[in-house]
């Protein structure tokens, strides 16, 4: 059985927004079994772009059940089914966020039919649910609205299911599913963001993995037969074990952690690093600051981390054009004489000694700050393990402190993050991790000290 569902929300982030309408249809696969629809009062306000972009308002809410009035529904119409969705990950994020709200784990295996149709029929130009149904012939009506968008879906799903010749979709529900051999592995694990941990039997640890949901992500190593390595491991795994972190970042550094501490034989990648070249800087007798790409080094902390020697060359030709310093000096050309730049006055002649070294130096401490962090010191706030817990990771003087935890209700002022949190060491690893995050903007918040 299929649930195929559709939620309308008041905000894009299931942290915040809250859902204002819900459409399910159960499907058999045969043909639609029963269908379930529902405003729902978000008790929180609409803002006014969402209301033209789904033409519910808050008036239209006012008298409408809570979630909690209709969490029982929701329940026993997804009962037994597969949670199918065009983006699943957007409707089922919001339900289970709304369940886990409400002190409930709601667990459902999910289909999206966004993958399924980029599969099963591909070559479009375009997956969204309204153009996809304009270039199948599918009739969508009162688009952004939870039964219409719903309804869609189901005839949109009917097609795949039609065209399926492969059993993709089969194959899709089963991978989410592991033989009865293999359910006492992942009974005890939630669906949830954290660390793994694959034991062997004479119980060391084999693979340490990160992810924002432990238990599909262990369940994929349980079927993973795509190598002769990942079967190995597979058959090799006699216990598991986790830790729920809440943020992606500090799963992401407890992950680089705790590889590194207890070297698994199935992590060998990042035994040594994630990130194997690194940016150094030297300051010669010339009294010019070198900057040099060379292998991470055990006992230096790198400017910055790359992947790959190709990536860190690439980013440094960039810099040194950026920043007009001397392709020489940096290890980019090999001359006796000036470099390359110099004869097209992009380097002012550090490398044949006619600029001075303190002026030279001044941009090479300018590029070197601007791939450091933007601040020295600063706690980077995000989603914790709970709702109402937010976690934190300590910056000070440029240098990764630790992690920590704390409740929103909570009156805690820095000196008492400070105490109270997990210390860890720096790495080459980290800086990145951290930069990336910030980047990407995932965070909910940076507090500057």
């Amino acid at each position: 059985m299929f649930a195929i569902i559709d939620i309308e929300t008041n905000g894009g982030n299931k942290e915040y927004g809250k859902i204002t309408e819900i459409a399910i249809i159960v499907h058999d696969g045969k043909e639609i079994v029963r269908e379930y629809q529902t405003l729902i009062n978000p008790e929180s306000n609409i803002p006014h772009h969402i209301t033209m972009l789904t033409g519910i308002d808050n008036q239209m809410v006012a008298d409408a059940p809570r979630f909690y009035e209709v969490a029982k529904d929701i329940i026993e119409f997804t009962e037994d089914c597969v949670f199918v969705a065009h983006n699943v990950g957007f409707d089922y994020g919001f339900i289970k966020k709304e369940f886990a709200n409400l002190g409930y784990e709601y667990k459902r295996t999910q289909l999206c039919t966004v993958k399924l149709s980029r599969k099963i029929i591909p070559g479009f130009p375009s997956y969204s649910l309204g153009k996809l149904c304009g270039q199948l012939g599918i009739e969508l009506v009162n688009h952004h609205r939870a039964y219409a968008d719903t309804l869609a879906t189901t005839k949109l799903f009917e097609l795949l299911l039609e065209k399926d010749t492969d059993d993709t979709i089969l194959r899709s529900v089963n991978s989410q599913y592991v033989s009865k051999a293999y359910e006492p592995l992942v009974a005890h694990l939630p669906e949830a963001t954290g660390v793994y941990y694959l034991y062997n039997n004479a119980k060391d640890i084999i693979y340490i993995g990160k992810s924002n949901n432990i238990r599909k992500r262990v369940i994929d190593h349980l079927n993973n037969c795509k190598t002769k390595k990942a079967v190995r491991m597979r058959e090799e795994i006699t216990t598991t074990d986790f830790v729920v972190m809440g943020s992606e970042l500090l799963a992401l550094l407890k992950e680089s952690d705790e590889i590194k501490k207890h070297k698994p034989i199935y992590n060998r990648a990042q035994k040594r690093s994630v990130f194997p070249y690194a940016l150094y800087s030297t300051m010669e007798l010339d009294g010019y600051i070198r900057l040099r790409i060379a292998k991470n080094q055990a006992n230096a902390l790198p400017i910055y981390s790359f992947p790959n020697e190709a990536e860190a060359r690439a980013q440094l030709h960039k810099l040194v054009e950026k920043y007009e310093l001397c392709q020489k000096l940096c290890y980019l050309y090999k001359s006796q004489g000036a470099c390359f730049h110099h004869s097209i006055k992009q380097c002012k002649g550090a490398c044949i000694n006619e600029e001075d070294p303190d002026e030279y130096n001044i941009r090479v401490e300018q590029l070197i700050k601007a791939l450091h962090y933007a601040h020295p010191n600063f706690v980077l706030v995000d989603k914790g393990r709970t709702a109402g817990e937010h976690a934190y990771v300590w910056i000070e003087n440029g240098s990764y402190r630790g992690f920590g935890y704390y409740n929103a209700e909570e009156n805690c002022d820095l000196d008492e993050l400070r105490n109270r949190m997990e210390r860890y060491q720096d790495n080459k690893d980290i800086g990145h991790i951290i930069r990336t995050y910030i980047k990407q903007k995932k965070m909910q918040k940076l507090i500057q000290f």
